[in-house]
């Protein structure tokens, strides 16, 4: 069981990491348009590069938590993604969060206590 929690919680950091990644990479490009620099100033957005890096690692941590756990157990976990990407919204990216979200989190933090039993 905690073999379980640790993986997904790994995982799950990865997951919203790449979403907070991809958030600063889109605040940095400049208004889109179809146009070369537009393409050159994401090729080299190293927010960009650091959300893909941070998505393919979840994505492979997935793949080996599927293989190894049941996706009863598993799938309903990765509801933790929602509890990093809140607070990593507030610590990292200053965003105010309202009193009904965290309350939001703690339903979810429930949650995954009663998954696990």
């Amino acid at each position: 069981m905690c073999k379980i929690l640790i993986l997904m919680a790994i995982q799950a950091a990865f997951l919203s990491g790449g979403q907070v990644l991809l958030k600063l990479a889109m605040n940095a490009l400049p208004g889109f348009s179809w146009s070369i620099n537009y393409l050159k100033s994401m090729l080299t957005n190293w927010w960009l590069l650091g959300s893909g890096a941070s998505f393919g690692i979840a994505i492979f941590m997935w793949l080996y938590i599927l293989k190894h756990f049941p996706l009863s157990q598993v799938y309903p976990l990765t509801a933790i993604s929602y509890i990093f990407g809140v607070i990593a919204a507030k610590v990292i990216l200053g965003e105010t969060v309202p009193l009904i979200r965290w309350i939001g989190v703690i339903l979810i933090v429930i949650g995954c206590i009663l998954i696990m039993k």
